[in-house]
């Protein structure tokens, strides 16, 4: 057995380190910007994204080691098996394309995030232990258990400590720049701690000539040129992601400020719609007994003149009269039928899906109004069969209604919490604000057609409101408070 102490000494070049561990950085930093487009993208855009930052992110982990290993010298001639080398850019590259996968999902359990660390810590060891192997030396490579297991070990760890970074900052509206930075520079030094843990762990001992075939030296230019095209490869990649997230942001706004028209206008016509079909409704329903009522006034009135003996035919008259002012007055409560006429077309509705995709509608309303809004939803709720846009309107009408009160509060933090439960009668929603509340005794009255306290507004959003949730076969009511409003509706849902 050949002594350890014949075991060849190299010594580092600490420019060449300083260099792997900036490569390491421009890697993370690579890393978390595309984690990002990924999980905006979607169909095959989000492929292309997901590939193409495999391959980016994969050349840079892959060159920080490869980088890494170049920096260290050894007193004998060495050389680089490029199939070798091949295999563990493509090991790096498979790697990168598990954390990028798992980082874009929409949820990351502790399961998954284990697992991918798993992966794609497996993945850097393995990439580094491949490419130590391509080394071609006249001497045999002895490895340290201990320093391997620990390697192998900080490989994980540091795994699982960037997909959690990655997942947390993916979302484009908590970008920054120090954030960034800050966040790449962990990774970069923990990428490199693993490498130079590896390094460590290996010994080289003087042997026989190794054999020669498919090996290549690195020269000090092709030393520099894989660090230029690594560094072009991800300023390239990050500076795509740059101008995509400039692009698409640009976009997602212009499509808000059609959207937000879009929504004004078919509130406009909503509103247009509702008074003509309230004014033809009037029209029809009420003409016909106020001319019944002038009739039969004039009757009475003729019959009065006349002596009025036959006291029959006026009481008569008169029951007519008054059967005909009651049928007027019933008018109002049947004008949310003609608003509602026609069956929609119903299918098994989500009500979280809902509440949250009208929160995602009123984004800018909210912001522009310094109005917080806060969930407490159940999760598995029965869904409820229904119109999906009419339970929208119902929700947006809702808070649209809560912002509206809140206008005036500058006292106390404008707020709107929505929850969801089970209830007996199949799914309850409340809808709360922190405004100055209802007055006592106007719980019903506010959802009367045209009732209103706010001189801009045609008092038509909660009648509205109330007329779908009624067709939806639920109830809708409103709860005096006086520190905010409290709206409850309940939608039967399927067993």
């Amino acid at each position: 057995m050949i002594s350890a102490n014949a075991a060849l000494l190299g010594t580092y070049d600490y420019g060449e380190v300083a260099r792997s561990v900036l490569i390491a950085i421009a890697a993370s930093y690579a890393a978390l910007d595309l984690a990002g487009r990924v999980t905006a993208a979607r169909g095959r855009v989000r492929l292309a994204w997901l590939s193409a930052g495999a391959v980016a992110m994969g050349i840079g982990i892959w060159a920080m080691h490869f980088k890494g290993m170049v920096a260290f010298h050894l007193p004998v001639p060495v050389e680089y098996h490029w199939p070798t080398v091949l295999a563990s850019v493509l090991v790096a590259i498979l790697a990168s394309a598990v954390a990028l996968y798992v980082t874009s999902r929409q949820k990351m359990s502790r399961v998954e995030a284990v697992t991918g660390s798993v992966i794609m810590g497996a993945g850097i060891a393995g990439m580094h232990y491949i490419g130590m192997a391509a080394m071609r030396l006249p001497a045999i490579t002895q490895y340290s258990p201990l320093l391997v297991t620990c390697s192998i070990l900080l490989a994980i760890l540091f795994s699982l400590i960037a997909l959690l970074m990655a997942f947390g900052l993916r979302e484009e509206i908590r970008w920054t720049v120090p954030r960034r930075l800050g966040s790449a520079t962990v990774m970069g030094a923990a990428i490199s701690a693993m490498h130079y843990t590896g390094m460590a762990a290996e010994s080289f001992i003087p042997t026989l000539p190794p054999v020669l075939s498919h090996a290549v030296s690195i020269s000090p230019v092709a030393n520099n040129g894989i660090v230029i095209a690594t560094l072009i490869v991800l300023v390239a990649a990050i500076t795509t992601s740059s101008v995509d997230r400039r692009t698409s942001a640009e976009v997602q706004r212009r499509a808000e400020e059609t959207l937000h028209e879009a929504r004004d206008k078919l509130a406009h016509v909503t509103r247009a719609q509702a008074m003509g079909e309230l004014a033809a409704a009037i029209a029809h329903e009420v003409n016909q007994p106020l001319a019944a009522i002038v009739t039969n006034g004039n009757f009475c009135l003729r019959e009065l003149a006349g002596g009025g003996r036959n006291l029959e035919i006026l009481r008569e008259a008169i029951a007519e009269i008054v059967n005909d002012g009651t049928r007027a007055g019933a008018v109002i409560s049947r004008i949310r039928t003609l608003l509602m006429k026609g069956a929609p077309e119903r299918t098994e509705v989500d009500i979280n899906e809902v509440i949250q995709e009208v929160g995602r509608f009123l984004h800018k309303e909210l912001t522009k109004n310094r109005v917080s809004l806060g969930f407490d939803l159940a999760p598995d709720l029965q869904r409820v069969p229904g119109d999906r846009v009419q339970l929208q309107q119902v929700v947006l009408n809702l808070i649209s209604n809560g912002i509206d009160a809140m206008r005036t509060v500058k006292e106390r933090p404008r707020k709107i919490l929505i929850k969801s439960a089970r209830h007996p009668d199949g799914v309850l929603v409340q809808v709360q604000d922190s405004g100055p509340g209802i007055d006592p005794g106007q719980e019903d009255r506010i959802f009367e057609p045209f009732f209103t306290t706010k001189p801009e507004s045609l008092g038509m959003g909660l009648s509205i409101a109330r007329s779908i949730v009624e067709s939806h076969g639920g109830r809708l009511w409103a709860v005096a408070r006086s520190n905010g409003a409290l709206f409850e509706f309940t939608l039967p849902a399927d067993n």
